[in-house]
């Protein structure tokens, strides 16, 4: 229970901390030419933040695969396993990105205004026309070479295996013409949904990025079937 506190407090305190400097960082962006030099910039707090809320947890994460991207946005397709997913894909992917996020998030004090500056997407699960204006915020930022992850599970598997992904996530990629980087992650649910979120034990995480799909597969598969493809082969990094 105290390692769950103050893993807690990391998360809010640092962000309190750092966010008196958000409107520096946003003026420092001016100094940049390209999206890529501009979202390095703007992630390095997040950065650091998820690093201290992993050395708080006492989560280590091992990195497998090539970390090779294009410059441009690319979507980022990852299982998603547990509350640490987030923490641990900002601490080990090296490309900075957004997420789509539900919209209860937004009610975390000092993160959101964080989040807003990476890009991120809230979705609001209760409305239907809230996907739609997701899927169009999603398509505008990878247009403008910003990356984007997100759970086509749409909710945590907590270690019970992975669900069916939503081919509707796939839309972001199909319709902004960016390539998928599927990312395996395995371990994370044994940091807390093993314990039902009562608390935190340490442990360590494996994150797998696999090989880039270009977006030429849209001119053979269907979304559901790219969709199924994607799935299996970070199914296989998690067995």
């Amino acid at each position: 229970m105290i390692r769950l506190i103050r893993t807690v407090g990391t998360i809010i305190g640092y962000a309190a901390l750092v966010t008196p400097k958000l409107n520096k960082v946003k003026n420092s962006l001016t100094l940049y030419e390209t999206v890529a030099e501009q979202d390095v910039i703007t992630q390095q707090y997040p950065k650091k933040w998820a690093d201290k809320i992993l050395k708080t947890a006492g989560v280590k994460v091992n990195v497998n695969g090539r970390q090779q991207f294009p410059e441009d946005g690319v979507l980022f397709i990852a299982n998603h396993e547990g509350n640490f997913d987030i923490p641990v894909l900002i601490y080990a992917i090296n490309k900075p990105f957004g997420f789509v996020s539900k919209i209860e998030v937004k009610k975390i004090p000092f993160l959101h205004q964080w989040m807003d500056l990476l890009n991120c997407i809230y979705l609001d699960r209760t409305d239907r026309r809230s996907s739609i204006q997701m899927i169009r915020d999603g398509v505008s930022s990878l247009k403008k070479g910003h990356s984007i992850l997100i759970f086509p599970e749409g909710t945590r598997s907590k270690g019970r295996g992975m669900t069916e992904f939503k081919a509707g996530s796939f839309k972001l990629a199909k319709s902004a013409g960016v390539p998928i980087v599927p990312v395996a992650i395995k371990g994370t649910s044994s940091i807390m949904e093993k314990y039902n979120s009562k608390k935190i034990v340490p442990g360590t995480v494996e994150v797998t990025i696999l090989d880039p799909i270009m977006p030429d597969i849209f001119d053979r598969f269907t979304l559901q079937e790219v969709a199924n493809i994607v799935h299996e082969r970070i199914e296989k990094q998690i067995r």
